[in-house]
């Protein structure tokens, strides 16, 4: 079931009907409702891989008793290394089997050797890669002592499954989420109101930035070799404005529609295009990944201890781990390198914390300075995108190699010239938006709060009407592929 489909808003008014007026007088009734919307909303995209988040959640809930229950340090490494490697070993199975399989088939065949490797065809699970880690979270922090094992396991299985986050995050912690679900909640019209607020701003990211931008992001990818190299540099941007509303869009409606629920969800994105340098960017892209990879892998390795080069080396793992994490293709880890290759210079100089505030903090507009940094910043990340959209590393370089031609001082051509105009004039509005509520939680937490309500509900039903007039074009969020 798709955020932004007919059958999900048919979906959550009920839940949240049957949440607050109906079973608001208990806490237990209420997460059993939770955790059977939240399986029925997974089964609505394919119920057959449903018993694989049951048998991923009763793993991790059995293991992290047995954890805490274990008398002696080997039992308790027993059962924590039982979940590690079942838990990864569904993941490498179904998301990077049939990876490593055709890889060596390619490997071998240039001495000559040609093998054919039995391979699994089957579906990628929409959102292994996310509620897995929930799950390693959880037993990573019982076996460090951060937490204790959850004894109520439908407290446990809506933390792992809960429908807002189920299939591509936030990825929560136990111990943000978990208290949340265990405590009595009541409603506060604020909050709701306020989640209304960011879903409303998600489905604008998603339908009429994202979506429309995917038109011509995957046209132009497509057919890379009958375009110039300036209409080829407009096809990464595209991407570039795509994946960003696409994913943050989706993170936007999840914070939201959990907050419908009295349950506040970390924050995903905060404004990642406006960063003055790498490091920021990081802080402020897909944040309940990057926190996971540096609190689960990069402290664990060692950290920024132990002189330079251990801290060169971590950076680098965490990069190409987290570029793995997202697919099953060499294109990813190639991403994953560029954007390690990109944060050494403030690793190497001690400049990663520099730029911890939001730029142009308490002014309307940026300086020189910040404009050049954010431009720079903008650039380099829009370049690295050119690979994580590819197809494969050939198509990636092909694409690079097209763009810097003389034809890359050309007018971009296109067909659909006219909507383009539009489009642009649409990201226009999109960025400017984005621009003056870059201190708040998403864009238009604030926005005409203090104009009279004429004018701010004006603002909102013209973004419902541009949500409903661009909503023709729907698609699949791209990180329900991760």
């Amino acid at each position: 079931m798709l955020f932004n489909s007919i059958s999900f808003t048919i979906f959550l008014p009920i839940v949240f009907v049957l949440y607050w007026f109906v079973l608001n007088k208990s806490l237990k009734y209420q997460n059993v409702l939770l955790l059977v919307s939240s399986y029925f909303f997974y089964a609505c995209w394919d119920w057959r891989f449903l018993f694989l988040l049951v048998f991923s959640t009763l793993l991790d809930y059995f293991t992290g008793i047995k954890m805490s229950e274990s008398k002696s340090k080997n039992g308790k490494s027993f059962w924590f290394w039982l979940s590690i490697v079942v838990n990864l070993g569904f993941l490498g199975v179904f998301k990077y089997y049939n990876f490593f399989a055709e890889s060596f088939v390619d490997a071998v065949a240039n001495f000559g050797v040609h093998v054919n490797p039995w391979t699994i065809k089957v579906i990628l699970p929409i959102g292994i890669s996310f509620y897995t880690f929930h799950g390693l979270s959880y037993v990573i922090d019982i076996y460090k002592g951060r937490i204790e094992a959850e004894k109520n396991i439908i407290d446990y299985s809506v933390f792992v499954s809960f429908f807002p986050l189920l299939v591509a995050g936030p990825i929560e912690r136990a111990t943000h989420l978990l208290p949340q679900i265990q405590k009595k909640r009541n409603f506060d019209y604020n909050k709701a109101v306020d989640g209304l607020r960011q879903i409303l701003w998600g489905l604008f990211k998603k339908v009429v930035i994202a979506d429309q931008c995917a038109q011509y992001a995957n046209d132009i990818f497509s057919n890379s070799a009958e375009y110039s190299g300036s209409t080829l540099l407009l096809g990464a941007l595209f991407f570039t404005f795509q994946i960003y509303g696409d994913f943050s869009g989706y993170s936007d409606i999840a914070i939201g529609t959990a907050r419908l629920f009295g349950i506040d969800l970390l924050r995903n994105f905060a404004f990642p295009y406006f960063s003055r340098d790498i490091a920021e960017f990081w802080r402020r892209w897909h944040i309940s990944l990057s926190t996971w990879f540096r609190d689960y892998l990069y402290i664990p390795l060692g950290g920024s201890k132990g002189g330079m080069w251990m801290k060169i080396r971590n950076t680098f793992i965490i990069f190409l781990v987290s570029g793995f994490w997202h697919g099953a293709n060499w294109t990813f880890v190639v991403w994953g390198f560029l954007h390690a290759l990109y944060i050494m210079p403030s690793i190497i100089f001690k400049t990663n914390r520099k730029n911890l505030d939001v730029v142009a903090q308490g002014k309307i507009l940026p300086t020189v300075k910040e404009v050049f940094q954010m431009g720079l910043t903008f650039s380099l990340t829009a370049f690295a995108w050119i690979f994580f959209r590819a197809n494969n590393i050939e198509h990636a370089l092909s694409y690079i190699s097209r763009i810097f031609t003389s034809s890359l001082f050309t007018y971009p051509v296109y067909q659909g010239d006219d909507f383009l105009k539009i489009l642009f004039v649409l990201l226009s509005f999109f960025v400017s938006i984005e621009w003056f509520g870059r201190q708040d939680q998403f864009a238009i937490a604030k926005l005409g709060i203090n104009w009279k309500p004429v004018f701010r509900y004006s603002v909102y039903v013209s973004i419902i009407i541009a949500i409903f007039w661009y909503s023709g074009q729907q698609q699949q969020f791209i990180y329900f592929q991760f």
